[in-house]
């Protein structure tokens, strides 16, 4: 949690490694952009207090197995995975847009010679008309607030930032993600670029943030359904995390098999046991096979094994991937690669290559593809 000044560190764990906490804290809010005292909070002054206890015996029961394939889900829920064609990551497309518009904002305020205002805090809100069957339409608003300088005229900053928005974020957007053209386009889309007119005070010293808070950016934006706790904060043993991965891995590659145009997957389990307590699968009446979502849901289970251990090895849950996670949402990511650096005991620097966001491969296309072959309909 972080506040005026201050940030609070709490957890259970089993763990024997030691973490340097204060230094991970304060690296993290540096590379945020909290690394100036005007800001009323940043990495050099506020302080950290740290509440890391032992997990509970009663919760690491019902996880740990002797035969590791047999490790129990960390806690009862239900957890649901979303897709849609809308756009090329099978996102919503107003919750693809709102994180566009603010990685380019964090752009912009990184370069800072274009917009030389910004600061860190900033969100995006994209307002979406749908047609039957759920098809975009246009887009209704666009809300945008971002923090920025102190002006000295304020109906003059007010005026420079909606300029700013519209005439260099924007035109960015549409550089970059030319399929966004003809829906933003539109010069009947109502902005609504810091409404309350004054955005000065942000972050930690405008607004206590607490991680893990807003799931529906996590997710889809609101479509589809959400259930189960946060991602962020939880280990994968915590089908939280780990299932709500491995259904949205399911919805996406049924998607992308083209087998329906829109998909949810709810999976439900109970603390301490491996199996899933049901997995149901609503394709919205958009499947193109002939067979109903009472069978397709049958056979997706036979071909996904959904206990939390293979899951984490599937999706090799269990390596420092999560950092990137932590802004701009779990979904619609690129899977990629990279090489990180880590500390070990005694210091030693060691580089290790790992994989980011799994969830979003589309490695199980073909398999789904020459599974359901036979079943798809004759489509005049």
């Amino acid at each position: 949690m972080v506040t005026t000044g201050q940030v609070i560190v709490s957890g259970e764990i089993k763990s024997s490694a030691y973490v340097d906490i204060q230094k991970v804290v304060r690296e993290q809010i540096k590379k945020i952009g909290y690394d100036n005292s005007e800001l009323m909070f940043d990495y050099k002054s506020c302080g950290i207090l740290t509440y890391i206890n032992e997990q509970s015996e009663d919760i690491s029961r019902g996880v740990e197995r002797i035969s590791p394939e047999d490790q129990g889900a960390g806690d009862q829920g239900i957890m649901f995975g979303y897709a849609t064609n809308e756009t090329k990551n099978f996102i919503p497309i107003g919750l693809d847009l709102s994180h566009k518009i603010l990685k380019e904002l964090a752009l912009l305020r990184k370069e800072s010679n274009k917009i030389k205002y910004l600061r860190p805090d900033s969100k995006c809100q994209v307002t979406v008309e749908y047609e039957k069957p759920n098809i975009p339409k246009k887009i209704k608003s666009i809300v945008i607030s971002t923090q920025h300088d102190e002006f000295d005229d304020e109906a003059k900053m007010l005026s420079r930032i909606k300029i700013d928005i519209k005439e260099i974020v924007l035109p960015r957007i549409l550089t970059k993600y030319p399929e966004f053209k003809n829906i933003l386009s539109d010069n009947k889309i109502e902005y609504f670029i810091n409404p309350t007119g004054k955005f000065v005070i942000g972050g930690p010293n405008g607004d206590t943030g607490l991680t893990g808070r807003k799931i529906i950016v996590d997710t889809y934006g609101g479509k589809g359904a959400h259930g189960g706790g946060s991602f962020s904060g939880k280990d994968p043993s915590k089908v939280d995390r780990s299932a709500a991965y491995a259904a949205r891995h399911i919805a996406k590659n049924i998607i992308a098999a083209n087998i329906a145009k829109e998909c949810l997957i709810q999976i439900s389990y109970a603390i301490g046991k491996a199996e899933p307590l049901s997995l149901y699968v609503n394709t919205y009446n958009t499947s193109k096979l002939s067979i109903s979502d009472e069978k397709l849901s049958e056979e997706i289970y036979k071909i996904f094994d959904l206990r939390p251990y293979f899951i984490i090895e599937r999706l090799e849950l269990k390596q420092p991937i999560y950092t990137e996670s932590s802004s701009y949402g779990h979904m619609g990511r690129d899977s990629e690669k990279v090489i990180k650096s880590m500390i070990c005991e005694n210091n030693i620097k060691k580089e290790i290559s790992v994989e980011l966001f799994t969830w979003e491969k589309l490695d199980y296309v073909d398999l789904l593809s020459k599974k359901f072959k036979n079943y798809f309909k004759n489509e005049k």
